[in-house]
């Protein structure tokens, strides 16, 4: 399907994908900065959506995608996590009940909205953005019923992307929406969370074993994609380890980083994020807690100057 959020003559159009019985995934391309995946779930009188988009533009052309296929309104939004792609637009969907976990909420009422020619991608127009929080929150679990299909929102238990990581199981289906724990061709950032965290989450996903797994960014994939990504986490801590006992700085490090196979993913840059999370957690810096914009400096030092790519 073609929409009015494909503003880029150098990116495809978003695509809607049934991947189940009334479970969509809605796959924004090319999946780089900003650029996130969405998806929903339809039942007889209700849908339930799975994130929102980065801009107002975004988020319209995705609810229009989801009245392509039904007339049921949008009652529940569940926030994967806090990151301002999958919740900017949550301001867009009306009256609905907003679900994620409690972190997640704190997290957007501290943000300030982000406003054109500000911030680390002063390109973008966001649109005219208001506050959303979550309206429901949880700690550990939640069960939410779309018809007679269980859908399972589980806190993943320590920061991994960020502090407050939450999927949604479908397992009737064998149906995981991931969030930005699964990165399918881009760089995982865990600059907001956690090295080993993720690696430990990654592990949990790899154990539930689900046949579809709709990412936070790229194609719509299956469990295999899980163990490059824990191998990429790997190279970040074994490189940061090397590399601090050695006296380098994480751009240092970055810099003289040979990223193999995972030079091909979008968004290489992430490497120098990635690497000042696993100094600050070898420093011992507990997991999730904030660090300075020194990473985000550096990681357009590591771009050569040029600034982050970001065209949502």
């Amino acid at each position: 399907m073609t929409s009015a959020a494909h503003d880029h003559d150098t990116l495809a159009p978003p695509r809607l994908h049934e991947v189940s019985d009334g479970v969509f995934a809605y796959v924004q391309p090319d999946g780089s900065w900003c650029i996130n995946n969405t998806g929903f779930l339809v039942g007889g009188a209700q849908v339930v959506s799975v994130d929102a988009s980065s801009t107002e533009r975004r988020t319209r052309a995705y609810l229009e995608a989801i009245r392509s296929v039904t007339v049921a309104p949008v009652s529940t939004l569940v926030n994967t996590h806090s990151h301002l792609d999958h919740t900017n637009g949550n301001c867009f969907f009306g009256p609905v009940t907003i679900v994620a976990h409690e972190h997640c909420r704190s997290d957007l009422l501290e943000a300030p909205l982000m406003e054109r020619g500000r911030g680390p991608f002063p390109d973008v127009d966001w649109g005219d953005l208001v506050k959303a929080p979550p309206t429901l929150t949880f700690e550990d679990s939640l069960t939410i019923w779309v018809d007679d299909l269980r859908c399972e929102l589980r806190y993943v238990g320590t920061p991994a992307h960020t502090t407050n990581d939450v999927i949604v199981w479908i397992p009737a289906r064998s149906v995981l929406y991931a969030g930005d724990l699964v990165f399918n061709g881009g760089t995982p950032f865990n600059l907001a969370g956690s090295i080993p965290g993720a690696r430990r989450v990654l592990e949990d996903i790899k154990a539930l074993a689900p046949e579809v797994i709709v990412p936070g960014h790229g194609e719509v994939c299956d469990v295999d994609i899980v163990d490059r990504l824990i191998a990429y986490l790997d190279l970040v801590w074994t490189t940061a380890k090397d590399a601090r006992s050695s006296g380098l700085s994480p751009l240092e490090a970055a810099r003289q980083t040979d990223l193999g196979e995972f030079a091909e993913w979008l968004d290489p840059e992430r490497i120098v994020g990635n690497l000042h999370r696993a100094y600050a957690e070898l420093d011992g810096a507990a997991p999730g807690a904030p660090l300075g914009p020194a990473a985000l400096v550096e990681m357009v030092e590591y771009n050569g100057g040029r600034p982050l790519r970001c065209l949502a």
